[in-house]
C-alpha cells in the first residue's frame, strides 16, 4: 500500500518546484529586462512572449491526462522539467539572436517560449497531483505552503544571483547563465524524483474498481487506459465540484492578477509616490501575501490537531477580505494620500495569501473525489484555468485602466473605477466557493473513503 509523504518527501517535491520557478523567473524577468533595455525592443514583445507561455497551459488537462493513464507522475515532472530547462536555455539564445538578426530571434522566442510553457505545464500539473495523492488532509495546507514558499524562494535567489553575473552584460554571458540555471534545475529534479514516488503499476485490481465510477469488472480497464481524453475531460465537466471549482480558480485568479501592473502606477500618479517609494510597495504587498500563507496554514493544523475554519471558509473568508481592501483602495483613489495606502497594501496581500493557499490545499483535496484515474485531468483542468487567467490578468488589469482613464479625467478616480471591478469579482468568486461542497454525494463515495483510508496506512 502507499505510504503517506512525509515532510522529507514534501520538501523534496518543493525543491522541484522551486527549480521550476527558477527558470521561469530568468525567462520572465531578466529576458523581460534584456528585451527592452539592452536590445530597445518595445515592451509588448517580451509582454506577449510571457502570456503565450501562459496560454499555451491549456494543454495541462491533456498533460494530466497523460500521467492518469500511465498510473505514474515522475517520468512527466522529469520530462516536463526537461522541456522547460531546453526552453529556457533556447529562450536566451533567442533574445541573444534578436540583437543580430531580429526576425530570426522573435521566431525563435515565440518556439523557445512554448517549450516553457509546456514544460510546466507536464511537470507542474504532475507535481500537484502527487502532492494531492500522497500527503495527509492534515497536512495539506502546510504542505501547499512550504511548496509555494520554495518556489518563491527559487524565483528570489535566481533572479538575485543572476542579477549578479549578468553584469557586465553580454549575450554570451546572458546563455551562459541561462544554460547553468537550467542544467542546475534539471538535476535538482532528478535526484529529488529519484525513487521517491515508488513503483504504482502493482495497485490492485480491486483497489480500481473500488475507486471508480463503473462496475467492478469494467473500471480496472477503464482505469488503465483506453479512455480518450475528450472522454475523461467531458467526465471531469460534469463534476459540479469540478466545474465550479474551475470557475472559482479563473474568476479569483482574474482578479488577483490583474491588479499586479496597476498598483504601482496607481500610488505614483494618484497619491504622489515617487518610483523607490511604489517599487517598495511590492514588498510591502508581499510581506501580506506571506503572511497570509502562514496564517490559512498553521489554522489548518491549530494545535492539538485543532482546525480553525476549514479551507472552503478560509477560501471565502479570503475573497471577501480582498474584495474589501480592493474597495480600500477605490477609498484611496477619492480621498488622496490621506488613505492609510500601505496598510491597506498590506490587508490586501495577506487576503490574497490566505485565499490562495486555501485554494491549493482544496485543489490537491478535491482532485481526488469522484470518478477515479482522473486526478490529473482535474488538476490540469484547475491549473489551466489559473494560467489562462494569469496570462489575462495583466492584459484586462491595464487595458481598463487605459478606457477608465480616457473616460474619467481624474487619475485616481479612473483607478478606482478598475479596483471597484476586481472588488466585485472577488466577491463573485465567493460565492462561487461557497457553492462548490453542495455537489450531491455519490453512493459510492462511502466505499472510495473506505479504501484511500486503507491506502493510507
Amino acid at each position: 500500500m502507499k505510504a503517506d509523504f512525509g515532510w522529507r518527501a514534501i520538501l523534496r517535491l518543493g525543491l522541484v518546484q522551486a527549480s521550476l520557478g527558477a527558470v521561469v523567473v530568468l525567462t520572465t524577468s531578466t529576458l523581460n529586462r534584456v528585451m527592452v533595455v539592452e536590445l530597445a525592443q518595445p515592451a509588448l514583445l517580451p509582454g506577449c512572449l510571457v502570456a503565450m507561455h501562459y496560454l499555451v497551459q491549456v494543454l495541462r488537462p491533456r498533460m494530466g491526462h497523460g500521467s492518469d493513464m500511465g498510473r505514474r507522475r515522475t517520468p512527466w515532472i522529469v520530462g516536463g522539467m526537461a522541456l522547460l530547462a531546453a526552453g529556457g536555455v533556447a529562450a536566451a539564445g533567442a533574445t541573444a539572436l534578436m540583437g543580430q538578426h531580429e526576425v530570426a530571434g522573435i521566431v525563435a522566442s515565440v518556439i523557445a517560449f512554448l517549450m516553457i510553457g509546456i514544460g510546466v505545464s507536464a511537470s507542474g500539473t504532475s507535481l500537484l497531483v502527487l502532492l494531492a495523492q500522497r500527503v495527509a488532509a492534515s497536512q495539506r495546507a502546510s504542505a501547499a505552503t512550504a511548496v509555494w514558499l520554495m518556489m518563491i524562494a527559487g524565483f528570489a535567489v535566481t533572479a538575485g544571483v543572476a542579477g549578479s553575473l549578468l553584469d557586465p552584460y553580454s549575450p554570451q554571458r546572458l546563455v551562459a547563465i541561462a544554460a547553468g540555471v537550467s542544467v542546475i534545475a534539471l538535476v535538482v529534479t532528478c535526484i529529488a524524483m529519484f525513487r521517491l514516488e515508488g513503483d504504482s503499476r502493482g495497485v490492485p485490481a480491486v483497489q480500481a474498481a473500488a475507486r471508480s465510477d463503473a462496475p467492478a469488472q469494467t473500471s480496472g480497464h477503464l482505469a488503465a487506459g483506453g479512455v480518450r481524453f475528450r472522454e475523461a475531460l467531458a467526465q471531469v465537466w460534469a463534476e459540479p465540484a469540478a466545474r465550479r471549482f474551475t470557475l472559482f480558480v479563473f474568476i479569483s485568479m482574474l482578479a488577483y492578477s490583474a491588479q499586479d501592473l496597476i498598483l504601482e502606477p496607481f500610488a505614483g500618479s494618484a497619491l504622489g509616490f515617487t518610483p523607490g517609494e511604489s517599487t517598495r510597495l511590492s514588498g510591502t504587498q508581499h510581506g501580506g501575501v506571506l503572511l497570509g500563507m502562514l496564517a490559512a496554514a498553521f489554522a489548518g493544523r491549530g494545535r492539538g490537531g485543532r482546525r480553525f475554519g476549514s479551507l472552503q471558509a478560509w477560501q471565502i473568508g479570503g475573497c471577501i477580505v480582498s474584495a474589501v481592501a480592493l474597495l480600500g483602495l477605490v477609498a484611496a483613489g477619492m480621498v488622496g494620500p490621506q488613505w492609510p495606502f500601505k496598510a491597506n497594501v498590506f490587508l490586501l496581500g495577506a487576503a490574497n495569501g490566505a485565499f490562495s493557499i486555501a485554494a491549493i490545499a482544496a485543489m490537491m483535496k478535491l482532485a481526488s473525489e469522484g470518478r477515479s484515474a482522473r486526478e490529473g485531468v482535474r488538476m490540469g483542468l484547475w491549473g489551466a484555468a489559473q494560467a489562462v487567467a494569469f496570462g489575462l490578468g495583466g492584459i484586462v488589469g491595464t487595458a481598463a485602466s487605459d478606457i477608465a482613464r480616457a473616460f474619467i479625467g481624474t487619475p485616481g478616480l479612473a483607478y478606482a473605477a478598475v479596483f471597484a471591478g476586481e472588488a466585485l469579482l472577488f466577491l463573485v468568486a465567493a460565492g462561487l466557493a461557497a457553492k462548490v461542497g453542495r455537489a450531491p454525494v455519490h453512493p459510492s463515495d462511502s466505499l472510495r473513503a473506505g479504501v484511500v483510508g486503507l491506502e493510507a496506512r
